[in-house]
């Protein structure tokens, strides 16, 4: 009987924590994901920013 209620408390642990776990995971997740993107348009912006330099030489 011992072993049962160990492993209900386990279980019960794991599925109150799981949700937390994943959230914060996801949050994570999306953070980074953020982060990659500002980068992303500011490398953007700089091609950009070359693309017209060397098309006014270019004229």
């Amino acid at each position: 009987m011992g072993s049962f209620s160990g492993f209900g408390i386990l279980a019960s642990l794991i599925t109150v924590l799981l949700p937390f776990v994943i959230g914060i995971l996801v949050l994570i997740w999306v953070s980074q994901i953020k982060n990659n993107s500002e980068i992303q348009v500011k490398q953007n912006k700089r091609i950009i920013e070359l693309l017209e330099q060397s098309n006014e030489k270019g004229q």
